[in-house]
């Protein structure tokens, strides 16, 4: 099924209602599909047809999921780019997927004309601006030209759907081949894991461009009657106001935006009652800042895990039920997952290997790269490059990424559970270590650290206060104090960065 078809049925089902906030702007469901229409039958005067690449390169706002769904109903393929993806990543997709299109605002032209310069192939520069420049095309003029309705083109359910680029946190940009089926899969797979019930509303501030939007926007759809408050930004003010105002239900976020909230100089000062579900992904949710949330706003952190490559939502803690914190949860279900040892075979409950995963809403492999497609996708299992454990519950941990693993005097030492010990330090926000070159032992570890607002430290204070929690053989060897950790722009701690300094 094509997933154009999905706004469709969830307006069947629950009539016209207000489906997406933004700022001072109001839409109801009717108008998203409407002009949604009108956007694809503008596509297709542009000789947009089926299985070309449309490339979404936006900051958070109505008009990225318009363009999806306008996307999807060509049968063409959707290319989301977060708008901060840095010059030569953004020249390497436009390059690698040979775009036609692309869609954006003026705020990000001069990246385009510089990205484009090593893409000939793109033609057409859509901007969602009231005025645009000599040279690009208008995405409120181009719709209002067009009918609002479109034939939905018929996929198949291998059909691509998106190619959507991984952070790129270990090397060059991989795209991830989703079909129809692999993101309708995911979605329903959510559903039937998480039960929720419809009219819920969601505040949505991590990027929409990427593969956190489209698969929120399907589940959405499938849990249908609800509203999303969509945020352009992250500002902690503007998420506990919109909360409120709208006595929302539900947000996602990643770990460092759940540090900034708990910075917050008034965390009172806004009724966050409604509000049931704090989810938490994308990176390692550390113990310590999961019982500080609780402590300081009442409220408990729901952690889970995804990859782009499997839909982005595999596993999560039960919503109702138990929690065990500092576990990614149960699998969602439908999916299967199992950890093995360097051979492949399957290890007993508690005991470290990689985790794989298997199930219908994993991707059909990496764009053009069918080598590095056959290394992660072996006999239906993707094998994810996560390091961790199953305990006697099914639950699952992660202890780390396998190429991030410290190897110290031929010892496996897993960085997440130093960074543990370092985050329960009263001075540290912030902590991620890797490893460093050692005559004696290999490699050693190296800590970089950011404090907390108006704290000083000194190296041998983090140093003495690791060897009061570990071992000495485990705690940090060298401290490099930091204003900010380098991140990927949904919150992933870039160790590759760490380890060039």
């Amino acid at each position: 099924m094509n997933l154009a078809h999905l706004p469709g049925k969830e307006i069947e089902r629950f009539g016209e209602h207000v489906s997406t906030i933004f700022g001072e702007r109001q839409f109801t469901n009717v108008e998203m599909r409407r002009k949604s229409a009108q956007l694809a039958n503008a596509l297709k005067s542009l000789g947009v047809g089926k299985g070309d690449r449309v490339i979404i390169q936006m900051p958070n706002c109505p008009e990225v999921l318009q363009s999806f769904t306008a996307v999807y109903s060509l049968g063409a393929v959707v290319v989301p780019i977060n708008f901060m993806v840095g010059d030569a990543e953004t020249a390497f997709i436009y390059q690698d997927t040979g775009a036609s299109t692309v869609i954006s605002n003026k705020m990000f032209l001069p990246k385009i004309e510089t990205c484009r310069k090593e893409a000939p192939e793109l033609r057409n520069i859509i901007l969602t601006d009231p005025e645009v420049p000599e040279g690009t095309l208008s995405y409120h003029a181009l719709c209002d030209a067009q009918p609002d309705a479109i034939e939905i083109a018929a996929v198949g359910d291998d059909d691509l759907a998106a190619l959507i680029y991984t952070a790129g946190t270990t090397g060059q940009p991989k795209g991830v081949m989703h079909t129809h089926g692999s993101l309708l899969a995911n979605a329903e797979m959510q559903q039937a894991t998480l039960n929720l019930p419809s009219g819920m509303t969601s505040v949505l501030v991590l990027p929409l461009c990427h593969s956190y939007g489209i698969a929120s926007m399907n589940f959405g759809m499938l849990v249908g009657g609800g509203c999303s408050v969509v945020l352009d930004s992250f500002d902690i003010d503007k998420v506990f106001a919109a909360i409120e105002k709208y006595k929302a239900n539900m947000i996602g976020a990643v770990p460092t935006m759940y540090i900034f909230m708990l910075l917050h100089p008034d965390p009172k000062k806004y009724d966050l009652s409604s509000m049931k579900y704090w989810i938490c992904g994308s990176a390692p949710l550390t113990l310590e800042t999961w019982e500080r949330f609780k402590a300081t706003f009442g409220f408990e952190i729901i952690e889970g895990w995804g990859l782009t490559e499997a839909g982005a939502n595999n596993a999560v803690n039960p919503f109702e039920g138990k929690k065990k914190i500092g576990s990614i949860g149960l699998p969602m279900k439908g999916t299967k997952m199992k950890v093995v040892d360097d051979q492949g075979i399957v290890v007993p409950p508690g005991t470290q290997g990689e985790i794989l995963i298997s199930g219908p809403m994993l991707m059909q492999g990496y764009w053009q790269k069918p080598e590095e497609s056959a290394k992660v996708l072996r006999d239906g299992w993707l094998y994810t490059g996560d390091v961790g454990y199953q305990d006697e519950e099914g639950y699952f941990f992660i202890t780390e990424r396998k190429k991030d693993i410290i190897i110290k005097g031929g010892e496996n030492i897993a960085p997440r559970e130093v960074e543990e010990v370092l985050y329960s330090h009263s001075k540290v926000s912030e902590a991620a270590v890797v490893g460093m070159p050692d005559e004696v032992y290999g490699e050693n570890i190296k800590a970089f650290v950011v404090l907390l607002p108006g704290e000083t430290a000194t190296a041998e204070e983090i140093i003495e206060y690791a060897q009061t929690k570990l071992k000495k053989f485990k705690s940090p060897k060298e401290v490099v104090f930091l204003d900010a950790l380098p991140k990927s722009l949904v919150g992933k701690i870039l160790r590759k960065e760490l380890r060039k300094m």
